[in-house]
């Protein structure tokens, strides 16, 4: 079975959309899907620290299009809400981020990522915030207790820092990332198409 690796944090509206589409495109073609929680601040951070200076000083009519009409067109076609620019932006996703490995402990990953991925983008949410952690923690059907002692341990601190450094290891850039079997490496929502036809070709190949 081909193994697709899915890098993700939930502060990107792109990867929300490619969120909202790779469980059933590996489905579809019998892929193995793998979830990989990252802070896509530290991969900047590491590797591609020049695109704070582009969102500095972006073409304006480049930007209006991008950030605008782009990317609510891709959400109409998704039938996703999201709002390009909610009242906190960027935003610190590393609680949700480390709880996305709380959850999928449990089983409840991509509930809770959806979750959250909605909070934000489609409610205005600010879920750097406790408060909205926890109703969502809730809602899924996790344990609050839980979710808040393990996030704020340095097991599940090393785990988000791990598979971060291990995008960064990996030649990776941003949100989201998506690796087929090991070693070939897509980046962006517009690439699922691309995604598929290396599930296909690796199903092929074995």
């Amino acid at each position: 079975m081909p193994r697709v690796e899915f890098f993700f944090d939930c502060s990107s509206p792109w990867t929300y959309l490619a969120f909202d589409r790779i469980e059933a495109l590996c489905r579809e073609e019998g892929a193995e899907l793998i979830w990989k929680p990252i802070l896509v601040g530290g991969v900047f951070n590491a590797v591609n620290q020049e695109l704070y200076e582009l969102r500095a000083h972006q073409n304006p009519r480049k930007e209006k299009y991008y950030n605008h009409k782009d990317l609510q067109d891709w959400a109409r076609f998704y039938g996703l809400r999201i709002n390009f620019m909610p009242s906190v932006f960027p935003v610190n996703s590393v609680k949700a981020m480390r709880g996305a490995f709380v959850a999928d402990e449990r089983g409840k990953l991509p509930a809770y990522a959806r979750r959250v991925f909605e909070a934000y983008w489609g409610e205005d949410q600010d879920i750097s915030q406790d408060e909205v952690l926890g109703r969502i923690v809730e809602r899924v059907g996790l344990r609050r207790a839980e979710f808040f002692d393990k996030i704020a341990s340095a097991t599940y601190k090393n785990m988000l820092r791990d598979t971060t450094q291990d995008l960064i290891d990996r030649q990776g850039f941003g949100s989201p990332t998506m690796f087929v079997d090991g070693a070939d490496m897509y980046f962006g929502n517009d690439r699922l198409p691309l995604v598929r036809e290396a599930i296909r070709r690796a199903r092929q190949a074995s």
